[in-house]
């Protein structure tokens, strides 16, 4: 059975949730006047490549609206670094090591504040699931596309 989006629980962290709340206000507010400002210069006049601009912007923003509205409606907030029992948790910084390779430290957050890129991973990515309910000691494997990695945890925060 397909869960409905809606029901679907988001977890984020206060940062996270100030950050989706925030980019909800501008686009409700802010973009929504903007946009209907430059439909309304553009007259409706379908030969104006401005009015179809303006009308893809606007589905754009329309249905960014809807998924941040769906997401903030089930929300479960997680504190980063409350954990104090040592086991990986939504919430939890680990610091791994891949063989010899030099250390790299992930925070498990949810789906939709996730940056891979700044070391923030989503618990439903191949690594934030492996790395759930492991501990200090804990060897990981992960098998991905290029192959099977291993990560040892260092440290949970």
């Amino acid at each position: 059975m397909k869960q409905d989006l809606s029901e679907k629980v988001t977890h984020i962290t206060p940062k996270g949730l100030e950050k989706l709340q925030n980019e909800l206000d501008y686009l409700r507010v802010l973009k929504r006047s903007e946009i209907a400002k430059n439909l309304q210069e553009t007259m409706g006049d379908i030969e104006d490549n401005e009015y179809l601009i303006a009308l893809e912007e606007q589905a754009f923003v329309e249905g960014r609206i809807r998924k941040l509205e769906s997401l903030l409606s089930n929300v479960k907030v997680i504190q980063p670094g409350k954990n104090s029992n040592g086991i990986v948790d939504l919430g939890s910084t680990v610091v791994l090591r891949e063989g010899d390779i030099e250390t790299e430290t992930f925070t498990i957050v949810g789906a939709a504040e996730a940056d891979p890129d700044k070391g923030v991973i989503s618990n439903e990515s191949p690594l934030g699931k492996a790395l759930l309910g492991s501990k200090v000691g804990d060897d990981i494997e992960i098998n991905v596309p290029a192959g099977l990695l291993n990560f040892r945890v260092l440290a949970v925060q």
